[in-house]
């Protein structure tokens, strides 16, 4: 089923609907290098650097002789590649696509571009993700947990597939982003090479009705990251022969998160990913890399590290996820409401000058990005179980705690760009950015 077309009657000269981008982001070109290269050697380091072989992490005065050792090895350079990992990943990734074109789904609007108009939007993750757990459920039911260990044994080519998903995809759409007609990002038409292809060149790109990058964002990703969970939890079974409490833990953790997400797939369609940032790199390694292999960090070290946290300190780690996620969930869903004109909880707002209202109230009078601190507790949630043996595994909410301040000032940035003087007022009224009283 083909998305409804929509243009706009006349729209804007190409000069004013895709301005030069003056301003960068990263420390502009250097540093969009810099994370580019960054990104996936992080990824590949968490493995390299948190495994049953080389410890976690391996002895502080072992690891320049490893890493001279490794890049001077052929054998290490051809081991990162993995027929059966690329033909694993390509499969997936191919299967999704199918699922969405031959699933029914709703086709809903997303918020009005700046040529006016409103891209449409297929809703079938859900379904999606409903399909690939039967799929997964099925073959461990029929071969055991033995036959659902492939992604832990073949981990790194994974990575590399997705590593090179992110890049094809990535150089695709920059090329083009070229054609004529393009409603390219704001920040993402520098003229530089680096940059921009970081960046993200083009604000929606699609192939017909099929966006590519709201496709992304839920899809491959973040039902791969549930099912390495699931890998993860398997393989534990077959060298430990049972399944520990922190696993059981971590496991269900994650798969609320991607559950809940996919179900409320059309909350996306208001986030800076989507109406503000353009698809390249970032977003590609991102989505189909990053979130799927360091997310998982937890579930692959009690994999072959298995902790016991016993009916007291299940209790403290769930409370805590708990009480993240009601903060998340609570705020978003203010947010939500009024946006769409609704307020059953009768809060506060401030009028601005442009027509439009900002909550003083709620949690959204509490600070300025509630939603973020309900999930940076969720994120201290999902490591505690693995307990305090080693740093690494609380890779992750020390990460998501720098990504979350950086988007919380471009947020501000672009909020007080957006409203001026109003903006500099509600700070004076919701003066915490992330922590109520803290930050």
């Amino acid at each position: 089923m083909a998305a409804p077309a929509a243009a706009p009657a006349q729209p804007p000269p190409q000069t004013t609907l895709n301005p030069r981008t003056t301003s960068f982001e990263f420390a502009g070109p250097l540093g969009a290098l810099g994370v580019t290269l960054i990104t996936p050697l992080v990824t590949y380091l968490l493995y390299f650097g948190c495994n049953p072989s080389s410890g976690c992490p391996p002895a502080l005065g072992s690891i320049p002789a490893r890493i001279s050792e490794a890049v001077s090895s052929p054998d290490f350079w051809a081991s990162l590649w993995d027929g059966k990992a690329v033909a694993a990943y390509v499969a997936w990734y191919a299967f999704c696509v199918a699922a969405w074109a031959g699933i029914p789904g709703e086709w809903v609007k997303g918020t009005a571009m700046r040529d006016g108009r409103r891209k449409e939007y297929k809703i079938n993750a859900f379904p999606t993700l409903l399909m690939a757990t039967g799929f997964a459920v099925g073959q461990i039911l029929r071969a055991g947990p033995e036959g659902f260990t492939f992604i832990y044994d073949h981990w790194v080519g994974l990575v590399s597939a997705s590593v090179a998903m992110a890049v094809a995809q990535a150089a695709y759409v920059y090329a083009r982003s070229f054609e004529q007609g393009k409603l390219l990002a704001l920040g993402g038409n520098s003229g530089n090479f680096i940059y921009d292809f970081f960046i993200g060149r083009e604000l929606n790109p699609s192939i017909g009705s099929f966006d590519i990058k709201s496709f992304n964002e839920l899809r491959p990703g973040l039902i791969l990251w549930f099912l390495i969970d699931l890998s993860m939890a398997c393989k534990q079974y077959v060298l430990h022969g049972a399944l520990t409490d922190s696993m059981v833990l971590v496991v269900l953790f994650h798969t609320w998160y991607v559950f809940d997400a996919l179900y409320n797939e059309t909350s996306i369609f208001t986030t800076m990913d989507i109406t503000t940032d353009g698809f390249g790199f970032m977003l590609a390694i991102g989505d189909l890399a990053w979130v799927p292999f360091t997310y998982s960090l937890q579930a692959r070290f009690l994999a072959f590290a298995p902790v016991q946290l016993g009916v007291l300190g299940t209790a403290a780690v769930v409370a805590l996820q708990l009480a993240g996620y009601c903060i998340f969930r609570v705020a978003n869903k203010e947010k939500n409401d009024f946006r769409n004109g609704k307020n059953p909880k009768h809060l506060t707002f401030m009028q601005t000058q442009r027509g439009t209202k900002l909550l003083t109230s709620g949690w959204w009078g509490r600070s300025r990005h509630p939603n973020y601190f309900g999930d940076l507790i969720m994120a201290v949630a999902w490591c505690l179980p693995t307990g305090f043996s080693t740093p690494i595994t609380y890779f992750y909410p020390v990460y998501f705690a720098v990504l979350l301040v950086h988007r919380q000032h471009r947020d501000d940035e672009q909020c007080r760009i957006k409203y001026g003087k109003d903006w500099d007022a509600y700070c004076k009224i919701v003066p915490w950015k992330i922590i109520p009283y803290v930050y």
